[in-house]
């Protein structure tokens, strides 16, 4: 709606007036020609006063318009993924929650993303262990790693730890941050552990597959996708209007 009411309108403020406009009728001719006629005048301003709402139906079905899209316009729900250098779990978690939203048709109402606490790996793409075993699942792993940094916690609505060490490493950036930057109020309350999200598992943190075999990336899309499938009916079901 705003790109329509910008290019449908003059770009001037509201109060001016434009001769031009489709909204307003001429009253006078702007080139008026020696026939012209001071009834001529009359008979325009009696046509006008017979139908007053000439003038002002197209800018309040423009503005009650307006009104209903602003209404039904909902921001998307931002969610971000993070552990510790953004190459296995959290690149995962993008993954198989993007998958989620798009297979139930939900892809325009989510913002998605990942970062992680260190920025050693920054600008590299995933492990290819974890994308292989991501792809194995039909799910594609496209993120390129970049720490977390201050906007974060404003751009975003919740942010997901997949361990307690990764939890605390964020929390101590926020109070650290918070000196120098504006930040909510409320940051460090959008920060939870992925695995307060799991129904089947009992696991507290998602390990990190790193240093071990093929069976711990298994191990970590098992936890991944329990939780992403928990997470997302939460966020429907708490932001239903």
């Amino acid at each position: 709606m705003r790109s329509l009411c910008t290019s449908s309108l003059p770009k001037l403020p509201f109060c001016h007036c434009d001769t031009k406009s489709p909204f307003l009728p001429t009253l006078f001719p702007l080139n008026p020609s020696p026939h012209f006629q001071t009834s001529n005048i009359f008979h325009r301003i009696s046509q006008i006063k017979q139908n007053p709402i000439t003038v002002i139906t197209s800018s309040s079905s423009s503005m009650a318009s307006t009104t209903q899209t602003d209404k039904t316009t909902e921001k998307p729900f931002s969610v971000l993924f993070v552990c510790l250098g953004n190459i296995c779990r959290s690149p995962a978690a993008e993954g198989v929650f993007t998958d989620l939203v798009k297979k139930r048709d939900l892809s325009s109402k989510f913002i998605i993303d990942s970062a992680g606490t260190i920025n050693y790996h920054e600008g590299g793409p995933a492990d290819s262990r974890m994308r292989a075993a991501s792809k194995r699942r039909g799910i594609e792993i496209t993120s390129i790693s970049r720490p977390i940094r201050p906007s974060d916690f404003k751009e975003f609505d919740l942010i997901l730890a997949m361990d307690k060490q990764n939890k605390e490493d964020i929390l101590a950036a926020v109070e650290r941050w918070s000196f120098k930057e504006a930040l909510p109020a409320d940051a460090y309350k959008k920060v939870k552990l992925m695995c307060s999200y799991c129904k089947k598992h009992d696991e507290t943190e998602v390990p990190d597959p790193y240093y071990g075999g093929a069976q711990g990336f298994e191990k970590v899309l098992d936890l991944l996708e329990d939780a992403c499938e928990s997470l997302l009916d939460t966020i429907l079901a708490e932001n239903r209007s």
